[in-house]
């Protein structure tokens, strides 16, 4: 009898284990666990730096297009630094994103992570700034040539009399200090009596345009202008020229952030160049969706610009 009921109850629990594991296999293949839905498109944006007003209202811009739209959206930080950036990606491969969405911090430094979503086989988006290899889908940025062109002719037609300007860049080997200053340039080296008497980087950082502007101001007084390749540089040259007295120094910035806006409207900066950085990061993210469900895209989608200045 005691060997009957040890063999029901040995049964019993045979069973039980059987549809515990019966039960685990139906919950695996209805897809419990699962970290994202069928369907839904995985994007890693890779920013260069979100201590940059006009990057964080980027990555707003595509966080509220990635919600709107059903996507994940998975942010990385470069901080301004090509290693970690190039990590970051290799991070976000290994998270195994179905489009890969890049702000480089260096257009060149970038292109070997970008190789490597390449052999991944994830389509590669560049965002603001472009690179200088690798395999890009598309590039969503405004057209910075142009932008920089604007800059110098609004100079132009405000200095009549023409004058010396000073020029911050921002960091070397981004497309985005080449292409404004290439515009720049374009117009400003054929304009009459306008002279660039001083060109140095700052880095698109605001302290650094304050020091490079304190620096620049030790051998050059006799300035007209100043035009920043960005608007973080812009306020970091003016706080320099309020310091020492330089209040009709015409300073011109790039990007249109809320405090140079606010600048702009109070008269401190004579103007910006308008991107609309929300606009930017909505549409990258609009192309992530598009690519990943097989559609063509253009090799190039502009975001227009426009110049602020002071209303009179």
């Amino acid at each position: 009898m005691r060997k009957a009921v040890g063999l029901l109850a040995a049964l019993l629990l045979a069973g039980g284990v059987l549809g515990g594991c019966s039960l685990e296999q139906n919950n695996a293949s209805s897809g419990q666990g699962k970290t994202k839905q069928d369907g839904e498109v995985k994007i890693g944006l890779s920013i260069s730096t979100l201590n940059n007003p006009f990057f964080v209202t980027l990555k707003e811009g595509a966080e509220k297009a990635a919600k709107d739209k059903g996507a994940e959206l998975i942010v990385v930080d470069a901080q301004n630094d090509s290693a970690k950036q190039i990590n970051d990606i290799e991070d976000l491969i290994q998270q195994k994103v179905d489009v890969l969405l890049v702000n480089p911090t260096d257009s060149s430094a970038v292109v070997s992570a970008i190789e490597s979503a390449n052999s991944a086989n994830i389509p590669v988006i560049t965002v603001d700034r472009s690179a200088d290899g690798g395999k890009v889908v598309t590039h969503i940025a405004s057209d910075n040539v142009a932008g920089g062109k604007m800059a110098a002719q609004f100079l132009v037609d405000h200095l009549k009399n023409g004058g010396n300007i000073v020029e911050l860049e921002g960091i070397p080997g981004s497309s985005a200090a080449r292409e404004r200053g290439e515009g720049f340039h374009q117009v400003i080296d054929k304009a009459a009596n306008m002279k660039v008497v001083a060109k140095q980087a700052a880095d698109f950082d605001r302290a650094k345009g304050l020091s490079v502007m304190e620096n620049i101001l030790q051998s050059h007084k006799d300035i007209q202008a100043v035009f920043a390749h960005n608007d973080e540089m812009a306020l970091g040259a003016l706080e320099a020229l309020q310091a020492h007295g330089m209040n009709n120094v015409m300073v011109v910035g790039f990007d249109a952030t809320d405090d140079a806006v606010k600048a702009v409207k109070e008269g401190k900066m004579a103007a910006t160049v308008a991107q609309k950085p929300a606009l930017i990061g909505e549409k990258a993210v609009e192309a992530a969706i598009r690519v990943h469900k097989g559609e063509k895209v253009e090799p190039f989608i502009p975001v227009p610009l426009e110049l602020v200045q002071k209303e009179s």
